[in-house]
């Protein structure tokens, strides 16, 4: 039995059987990160509930831009995690303290960027995307705040993405449990009790985002054991922050190429009405909860696969690289077979509108078979990158999302446009998603198979 202070500590992954060092550590981020998804959640239930259904698509249309907007903190991250997870493998204390460093700096630029810049095109973005005029002021008083406040999230993302890299999943769980009961109490009170509105949800986020960003930040400065945090490191020099620009901007543009075409395909969706804006808010809402077990599976291959390399261990990597993918795929399966016989159960706890909900479940019963699929391609995907192979993940993003998705949902709208459907069926912002997905699966397999990321950790270690 692991003690308090081996729990809340790293952990390493460099040793031991692979699907249990996987297991242990995929399982606090499982939590950590249906906790994130509460933030979000909540926002719609009580805007749904005490506000209305125009006020829930006007949340929901605003988060894909908001999550384009946070590409910038996502590239950080990931660079940064493959580079903590690799020199926390080889016990290398100086570059491990100057990356962290680099990091913090990196960040503190990010956020002043989207605070000061990209708070000024707020309204004409959303203009752009036709967004519905009895929805457009929610979502701007909504993203408005949330750039303002962007540090709070920003830094959360960064500091949780090393303590995971240093193989820390426990602490940054904690942290993040409580911010989210403070966000879920000023959620209530700002809009039931103070009538804030969508304005009030926004700003519940940022506050409890910022909290969970210091306790992080706190937990760091009390792990000088393994690495130094000095104002020299805080220094951008040149070689970490480019590495981190290399091994993240990948994964930045992939996250980039996703959000930007949800924003397409949010365009198409608003041709639909606020009935089925709502309805997708919901069905992103359930899915992003659904989508969690595979995003922490694939999170867990990247720092497992980040300190085997680091050790000089490739044939651990590849071990647990094939019993951490069937243990994604189970436990997808699982919430697969959830979502098909309670689906219309979880859509009414979002609003009490009868057709809403039965939308809303029928749409998403169109998707569920395709977490499964996503289970092989986040695992697989969690390897490269933490073999430092992070451009082969961007480019199947970019065929799955460009070629695949969004030429897949327009093409549907059209093909099946009558005089009772104008803008043709809603049913293709679904199907043309779970065909990407399928799609990705089959090609992230074949990528992984063909063995370039061996290559790529190969020469990362110097091995033959």
């Amino acid at each position: 039995m692991k003690s308090l202070k081996q729990l809340f500590g790293p952990v390493d992954m460099t040793v031991g059987e692979p699907w249990k060092d996987i297991a242990i550590f995929t399982l606090p981020m499982i939590v950590g990160n249906i906790a994130q998804q509460l933030y979000n959640t909540v926002d719609s239930i009580v805007v749904g509930r005490f506000v209305g259904d125009n006020a829930l698509a006007a949340v929901g249309s605003a988060s894909p831009i908001f999550n384009l907007l946070l590409v910038l903190f996502i590239g950080i991250s990931v660079g940064t995690g493959v580079m903590v997870s690799q020199y926390f493998g080889a016990r290398d204390r100086e570059q491990l303290s100057s990356t962290i460093g680099c990091c913090i700096t990196l960040t503190a630029i990010g956020c002043l960027f989207i605070m000061f810049v990209c708070s000024f095109f707020v309204r004409p973005l959303l203009e752009l995307l036709d967004t519905p005029a009895s929805i457009i002021d929610w979502c701007t008083s909504y993203l408005l705040v949330l750039f303002y406040g962007v540090a709070g999230v920003g830094y959360y993302n960064i500091l949780s993405g090393v303590l995971r890299g240093l193989g820390d999943s426990v602490s940054a769980l904690v942290y993040l449990l409580v911010a989210t009961v403070i966000n879920i109490v000023l959620d209530v009170w700002f809009v039931a009790g103070l009538g804030l509105g969508v304005f009030g949800v926004a700003l519940a986020t940022v506050i409890a985002q910022s909290i969970s960003a210091l306790l992080c930040f706190l937990k760091l400065m009390r792990m000088k054991q393994y690495f130094d945090f000095k104002l020299s490191h805080l220094k951008m020099q040149r070689d970490n922050a480019l590495k981190i620009i290399e091994l993240g901007l990948p994964s930045g543009l992939t996250q980039a190429i996703f959000s930007m075409a949800m924003v397409v395909v949010q365009s198409l969706t608003n041709s639909f009405g606020e009935m089925v804006i709502a309805a997708n808010v919901i069905i992103m809402r359930v899915d992003g909860f659904a989508m969690m077990p595979n995003f922490s599976f694939g999170t867990s291959m990247t720092t497992y696969a980040g300190q085997n390399v680091g050790a000089r261990r490739l044939d651990r990597v590849a071990q647990g690289a094939k019993q951490g993918t069937f243990m994604a795929m189970g436990v997808s399966a699982l919430i697969t077979l959830m979502i098909v016989l309670f689906g219309k159960n979880l859509m009414a706890i979002f609003t009490s509108t009868t057709e809403l909900v039965d939308l809303s479940y029928y749409m998403m019963r169109i998707l569920a078979v395709g977490y499964i699929a996503m289970a092989v391609t986040q695992s697989l995907s969690g390897v490269m990158r933490g073999a430092g192979d992070t451009i082969t993940p961007m480019w199947i993003s970019l065929f799955t999302t460009v070629v695949v998705r969004v030429p897949v949902a327009y093409g549907i709208s059209f093909l099946t446009r009558t005089a009772e459907l104008p803008n043709g069926r809603s049913e293709c912002i679904f199907v043309s998603l779970l065909l990407s997905w399928v799609i990705g699966a089959v090609v992230t397999f074949i990528f992984y198979r063909l063995g370039s990321w061996r290559k790529k950790a190969s020469r990362l270690i110097g091995a033959e």
